[in-house]
C-alpha cells in the first residue's frame, strides 16, 4: 500500500502527475493536483519523477 500526497503550496498545476499516472490517481482541482484515487496507486513513482516542483510524495506503508 502506498500513500500519495500533493503539497498544494508548491504545486504549480502543470498536470504532469495527472497526465503521466498510469492508474489516474490524480485530478486537477482549482488549478492544483489532488489525490482523487489514492487507493489505486501502484507505487511506480512516475508522479514523483515527473513533478518539476517536488510537490508529489509517495510513501510505502
Amino acid at each position: 500500500m502506498y500513500i500519495v500526497a500533493v503539497n498544494a503550496d508548491i504545486c504549480t498545476g502543470c498536470e504532469e502527475c495527472s497526465n503521466n499516472c498510469p492508474v489516474t490517481v490524480f485530478d486537477m482541482v482549482d488549478g492544483k493536483a489532488t489525490v482523487a484515487r489514492g487507493d489505486d496507486c501502484e507505487g511506480c513513482q512516475t508522479c514523483t519523477s515527473v513533478c518539476p516542483s517536488g510537490a508529489v510524495t509517495l510513501t510505502e506503508m
